[in-house]
């Protein structure tokens, strides 16, 4: 498991292209058969993916954790992006289609990922944070998510929201997690702008054809800098940075978020013309 520490804006300030890219972007998160993981110290938060193709893939307990099993002080949030596939946790099976979400809770002993085809293999997205109390195992299906929709053609931001782990969703002690989907024709993510000190947030963009790329926004309002990305990557944002920005094309990304505030509506906009 990779470990990063956090980085003040002063640092950032300063960053070059690959210095932003190594602090902030994960890479390689959906490797055949493997599964990688990512510790940040902005709120103490894991990233990861999973990818089982040809075997069931075991959520490791990994060294750096200093625990009995992985999820002994922890919760995890878990969104399938792609194919069928099943996580089994604790012995019982929870069969994940695509923008299905699983939570599970602090306590939890065992995880595994498989996929129902290795031609049309899962993909899992995870979050995890760290946890004071456990909230039962819960599955929310795509079609059973609090769905908003939001934005105008105009603005090329019209999008539908689905939110699964939040205050009223499927409880957590402090993941809350959905997925926003860009109509045909929209490129902009998050707007209005906003940062939110009480909580950092993790972006990981998938349905993105090959040949496009995602301009992602980040810094404070008034210094931002920008990572371009690709499919099937993610970026850690921390607590006082932006997190917005065009595609070349439409796309679909998570929104993973821990820290003090669980309230989703929490966030402190930034107009668009305020920005530098």
């Amino acid at each position: 498991m990779e470990v990063r520490f956090q980085c003040s804006p002063k640092e950032v300030k300063g960053m070059c292209t690959e210095e932003l890219r190594s602090n902030f972007l994960v890479q390689e998160l959906m490797k055949a058969d493997e599964i990688k993981l990512v510790y940040s110290h902005f709120d103490r938060v894991i990233v990861g993916g999973v990818k089982p193709v040809s075997k069931t893939v075991e959520l490791p307990n990994e060294a750096e954790l200093r625990a009995a099993y992985f999820l002994e002080r922890r919760e995890l949030g878990i969104i399938n992006v792609s194919g069928a596939g099943t996580v089994v946790a604790d012995g019982v099976a929870y069969e994940l289609n695509k923008l299905d979400c699983l939570y599970l809770g602090k306590g939890t002993k065992s995880v595994s990922f498989s996929s129902k085809s290795k031609d049309d293999a899962a993909h899992f997205f995870l979050m995890s944070t760290t946890a004071h109390h456990a909230y039962p195992n819960t599955k929310m299906a795509k079609e059973e998510s609090a769905q908003v929709n939001l934005g105008e053609k105009a603005t090329a931001n019209e999008r539908t929201i689905y939110k699964y782990i939040h205050a009223d969703g499927i409880q957590s002690c402090q993941l809350v997690m959905g997925v926003t989907a860009l109509k045909d024709g929209s490129v902009w993510n998050s707007v209005p702008p906003h940062t939110h000190t009480r909580r950092m947030e993790v972006y990981f963009y998938f349905d993105l054809p090959e040949a496009h790329r995602i301009f992602h926004l980040m810094g404070e309002p008034q210094e931002t800098r920008h990572v371009v990305m690709a499919n099937h990557e993610a970026i850690i944002s921390p607590p006082w940075s932006v997190h917005c920005g065009p595609g070349s094309t439409n796309y679909t990304f998570i929104w993973a978020m821990a820290g003090e505030n669980y309230t989703f509506t929490d966030m402190d906009p930034v107009a668009i013309a305020e920005m530098r």
